[in-house]
């Protein structure tokens, strides 16, 4: 059996510099020598951003670095995603991430999202400024497990209790846990409105959010 730790240490690597083009022909060069797409996903690709989320968390480098890292690895799961399909390797499950009703910000959501994707989970973001009832309809198709509600402002932090008062209102609130943060949540106001979990930063939200699927 041929052993691709190199070239997975490669991708891994690549993916922690942010080098983008470089990392889709390191990914299609493992897959042509034969590495499984699950393997370059789990010990390349996760690998590297666990390493990046570890480093965030530490205050090792800082947003822009990990923006960089995330791009990189989206560029990688473009290349890998056809051969996953057909290696009947699926996401772990899905999750749905949203700013809440009145919050235009988005750059703590995408980073959120992009740390969860690094987990192996798909995410559909459903954008910023989110009414609850969008929420609502989109949770009621059934298939995401977790919601992410991310809030700047602590005039916006309110729509968060909103949009989980919306979900119990219609009934689906138990399909579904549901984590907020942002700048100005903490985890008293969590405790408060009854979410499921809080976070402090992204590479945390990324951890609890694939705690709820194993």
């Amino acid at each position: 059996m041929v052993d691709f730790t190199v070239q997975f240490n490669e991708i891994s690597e690549l993916l922690q510099r942010g080098k983008a083009k470089d990392i889709v022909v390191s990914v299609q060069k493992a897959l042509d020598e034969g590495a499984a797409p699950g393997d370059i996903l789990e010990k390349g690709l996760m690998a590297g951003m666990n390493i990046v989320g570890g480093k965030f968390k530490r205050n090792e480098v800082f947003v822009p670095e990990v923006l960089i890292a995330a791009r990189a690895m989206n560029k990688a799961t473009e290349t890998l995603k056809p051969r996953l399909a057909e290696a009947g390797v699926n996401p772990v499950g899905k999750a749905l991430i949203c700013t809440v009703k009145g919050d235009l910000h988005d750059i703590g959501k995408n980073l959120v999202k992009m740390m969860i994707e690094g987990k192996g989970i798909e995410v559909e973001d459903l954008g910023v400024d989110c009414d609850p009832q969008k929420l609502v309809d989109r949770v009621r198709i059934g298939d995401a497990k977790v919601v992410c509600l991310s809030a700047l402002l602590t005039t916006t932090m309110t729509a968060q209790k909103d949009a989980l008062d919306a979900l119990k209102e219609a009934g689906v609130r138990d399909q579904v846990k549901v984590m907020v943060g942002g700048a100005p949540v903490t985890q008293s106001f969590a405790d408060e409105i009854g979410a499921d979990a809080y976070t402090p930063d992204a590479a945390s939200a990324a951890e609890v959010c694939r705690a709820f699927y194993d």
